[in-house]
């Protein structure tokens, strides 16, 4: 990324974090800044979430001190639909393939799917799927049974559902995670 890029980059992330306040209270934009300049490695990941339709964010992530950028679009992000969840799941389906998975497209941007938690916790800072759904990370022992999870928020509520992990639809992407 060039220094016109990257500005730009940390231009569109400022503003939508000086509008959005309340998903991220207590915290200091120079903070973020200098944390993001500090490893380019993560300031390619949060502009490859911003590439794909995420609109990343500052949320707490739990811990002490950890920051963390979610994907804050109001609907799964738009470059991120038609996945199966991950490369096994795509290698093992023969007709009408997706164009990647979940996963794989995850490790390639170098953020996380979000956990159950995460996502729970991002729909206390809004309404978010209301017409989409995510695939969030999955237990090793639903995956190993050919299974993974998505959520999505109907009825005021936010559910977590199951399909096999070959399974894609065009309103069904994922939300990441980027801890700086």
């Amino acid at each position: 990324m060039n220094a016109k890029e990257r500005d730009t980059l940390l231009d569109t992330v400022r503003e939508r974090f000086e509008r959005n306040q309340p998903r991220h209270r207590g915290v200091e934009w120079a903070a973020v800044r200098t944390r993001l300049l500090a490893d380019a490695g993560k300031l390619r990941s949060l502009g490859e979430m911003e590439r794909t339709g995420g609109e990343p964010d500052i949320v707490r992530a739990g811990e002490k001190d950890a920051l963390a950028f979610f994907d804050c679009a109001a609907e799964t992000p738009s470059g991120r639909r038609s996945l199966c969840y991950d490369e096994d799941a795509l290698d093992a389906r023969k007709e009408h393939k997706p164009q990647g998975s979940a996963l794989g497209m995850a490790a390639a941007m170098g953020i996380a799917l979000l956990t159950e938690a995460q996502y729970r916790a991002l729909q206390k800072l809004g309404e978010f799927d209301l017409k989409t759904s995510s695939w969030i990370a999955t237990p090793a022992n639903i995956r190993k049974l050919g299974g993974a999870l998505f959520c999505d928020r109907r009825y005021g509520t936010v559910f977590v559902y199951h399909n096999g992990v070959q399974s894609y639809y065009a309103a069904r992407g994922f939300r990441g995670a980027l801890v700086i």
